[in-house]
């Protein structure tokens, strides 16, 4: 069965850091595309950030970018997003999903993945 685990959420005050991986069961997670999500209350899915299956590309949405970072280690079926000067704003459920599709990454749309996460809670607030 595939499956993919999202961990790492939790409370932090703004400015600071949390790291979330996804773990990947069932399947190889190298042939595949790793996007993240987060979903805010009353909002939609939003894109955050996409890694190509060898890392070898990665793509972020403008309200994260120079402050997360994605990253994978194949070798461990693990990508990770990497979440620094965290802001209030940034609070949401964050969801990685993976596809092989090579498109995902520039079409950055929830619609285009197939795997997902249960999602992980991130509460940024002092």
């Amino acid at each position: 069965q595939l499956q993919l685990v999202e961990s790492g959420g939790g409370l932090v005050q703004p400015g600071g850091s949390l790291r979330l991986p996804c773990a990947a069961f069932g399947f190889t997670l190298a042939y595949y595309y790793i996007g993240w999500f987060r979903q805010a209350p009353g909002k939609e899915r939003a894109w955050v950030s996409c890694i190509s299956s060898r890392g070898n590309y990665r793509n972020y949405a403008d309200s994260v970018k120079g402050r997360f970072t994605i990253s994978r280690d194949n070798a461990k079926n693990t990508a990770y997003l990497q979440m620094n000067s965290l802001k209030p704003e940034d609070a949401a459920v964050y969801y990685c999903a993976a596809d092989r599709k090579r498109s995902v990454c520039t079409l950055n749309s929830p619609h285009e993945y197939g795997y997902w996460g249960q999602g992980t809670q991130v509460t940024v607030s002092s």
